[in-house]
C-alpha cells in the first residue's frame, strides 16, 4: 500500500519538524518537503504525525473471558487508540502455557487483519506456580514470559525460567508482589519483589522487564540496577502518572501517594523509564462491582500521557513518543517504533489542540471500567495506519480491516 502524508508536523523520539512522509509497499520510503506522488494522499497540516504506538502490557481475554473482551473488540479499541502492535497477558482461560493457544491467539488476530499481536506465555505451567518445563517446548514465535496477574512466589521456581529464558532468548516480564505481604502492605509487596526479581535475573543473565512500575522505591531499585548495566527494562502505566491514591479505584499495583508519581514522572524525564504500558485490563460491570482490579486504558491511553505529562511541560512530544514506541520496539525487536527510511509504515495522525471528555459509553473496548470517566483529556487520535493503510479513521467513523 502506497500512501503519501503531507504537510503535518513530523514527530518521533529524535525529530520535530514539518514535512511529508511517503510510504511505499509498506516501508517509509521518502522523507522531505513538496513531496508529489501519484497515490493515496492525506493532508495533514496542523495535525501531528508519529509512530504508531506499540503496548508491552495488554489484556484482550481470549480464550476464555470473551464476555470482558475478545481479539477483535481488543483489536479494533487498540488501532482507535493508535496502536498497531500488542503484547498479550497469558491469563486467559486456559492459561496460555503451549503453543496451541499462542497460535490461537495469533491466527485469530490475522485473521482479523487489524493490528500485529503477540501472545506472552505463562513463566509457570497454567499458572501452577511450580512447572516449568514447558518454556523448552514454545517456539520462535515467543518473545515473552509473564505470569501478569500474579508473581512466581518460590524463588527456586523463578530462576529456573529465568535460566530457560535466557536460553531461548526470551524476554521474562514480571508483575511484581509478594503475595505473602500483599494484605499487610500492597507497596511492600511489591518493593520486596522488584528486588528479588532484579536480583534472580542479574544471577541468571537473562533480560526481565518490570511491569506497571508505581511506588518511589521499586524505580530506585530499577535504576540502581540499570546504573550497573543490567539487562533490565521497566514502564509505568498512564493511570499510575496521571493519578494517585486520592482517587479511589481499585487497580493492582493500587495507585500510590504524590511522591510516587512525581518520582515516577521525574524518572520518565531523566530516561530510566523504557515504556508506557497501559495494563490494558477491561472487565465487566459486574466483575468490576464485585473489586476486579483493571482499568480499560488502550484507547485513552495516549491522550492521558499527553494531558498529564506533555501539556504539563514535564516531558516533551518526542520523549513520549520514544516511551511509546521507540523503545517498546526495540524491547520486542521490531522494525518500527521510528519515522525513519527503511522502518515499517506504521503511523499515527493526531490532532494535539482537540480535546474531549472521556464518555466509557463510547468506548470500542468492552469494558467500560475508567477512573478518567467524565475527564477532559487533549490529543485526540484521528487516523491509525498500519504498513501504509489507514486501518482506523475518526472522519469516517470506522475501521478498514479484514484479509
Amino acid at each position: 500500500m502506497d500512501l503519501l502524508i503531507k504537510n503535518s508536523r513530523v514527530v518521533d523520539f529524535s525529530q520535530d519538524f514539518i514535512g511529508d512522509v511517503y510510504i511505499k509497499n509498506g516501508i517509509i520510503h521518502e522523507i522531505g518537503r513538496d513531496l508529489e506522488k501519484d497515490c493515496q494522499i492525506i493532508d495533514g497540516i496542523g495535525k501531528v504525525l508519529m509512530p504508531s504506538f506499540i503496548d508491552l502490557h495488554a489484556h484482550f481475554r481470549e480464550p476464555g473471558y470473551t464476555y470482558k473482551e475478545d481479539i477483535e473488540s481488543g483489536c479494533k479499541a487498540a488501532a482507535k487508540g493508535g496502536y498497531t502492535y500488542v503484547n498479550l497477558m497469558a491469563n486467559t482461560n486456559p492459561v496460555c502455557s503451549n503453543m496451541n493457544t499462542v497460535n490461537y491467539v495469533i491466527d485469530k488476530a490475522d485473521k482479523i487483519g487489524l493490528i500485529d499481536v503477540h501472545q506472552a506465555v505463562s513463566i509457570t505451567k497454567e499458572f501452577d506456580g511450580e512447572t516449568v518445563n514447558h518454556i523448552d517446548e514454545l517456539d520462535e514465535k515467543v518473545k515473552v514470559i509473564s505470569e501478569d496477574g500474579k508473581d512466581v512466589m518460590n524463588s527456586k521456581t523463578m530462576l529456573k525460567a529465568m535460566a530457560k529464558a535466557k536460553e531461548k532468548n526470551i524476554l521474562v516480564m514480571c508483575h511484581c508482589e509478594n503475595h505473602d505481604l500483599s494484605s499487610t502492605d500492597m507497596r511492600l509487596a511489591e518493593d520486596t519483589m522488584t528486588w528479588r526479581n532484579i536480583t534472580l535475573a542479574q544471577y541468571t543473565g537473562c533480560s526481565v522487564h518490570i511491569s506497571h512500575v508505581s511506588t518511589r522505591k521499586s524505580m530506585e531499585y530499577i535504576i540502581e540496577a540499570k546504573k550497573k548495566g543490567r539487562n533490565v527494562t521497566c514502564e509505568v502505566t498512564p493511570h499510575h502518572i496521571a493519578l494517585q491514591d486520592d482517587v479511589k479505584y481499585r487497580v493492582n499495583p493500587p495507585l500510590r501517594k504524590k511522591e510516587d508519581r512525581d518520582f515516577l514522572i521525574k524518572a520518565i524525564r531523566e530516561g530510566w523509564v523504557d515504556a508506557i504500558g497501559t495494563d490494558h485490563a477491561p472487565h465487566s460491570y459486574e466483575d468490576k462491582v464485585k473489586g476486579a482490579p483493571g482499568i480499560s486504558g488502550i484507547e485513552t491511553a495516549f491522550s492521558v500521557c499527553y494531558s498529564y505529562l506533555v501539556r504539563e511541560k514535564e516531558i516533551s512530544l518526542s520523549k513520549l513518543s520514544e516511551i511509546m514506541s521507540k523503545n517498546p520496539a526495540k524491547i520486542m525487536n521490531l522494525n518500527r517504533g521510528q519515522i525513519k527510511i527503511g522502518f515499517s509504515g506504521d503511523l499515527v495522525l493526531i490532532d494535539l489542540d482537540k480535546d474531549y471528555t472521556v464518555d466509557s459509553d463510547l468506548f470500542i473496548s468492552k469494558g467500560k471500567n475508567t477512573p478518567f470517566q467524565g475527564k477532559k483529556l487533549y490529543g485526540k487520535v484521528e487516523k491509525t495506519i498500519k504498513s501504509g493503510e489507514i486501518i482506523y479513521d475518526l472522519e469516517k467513523g470506522g475501521f478498514n480491516y479484514g484479509n
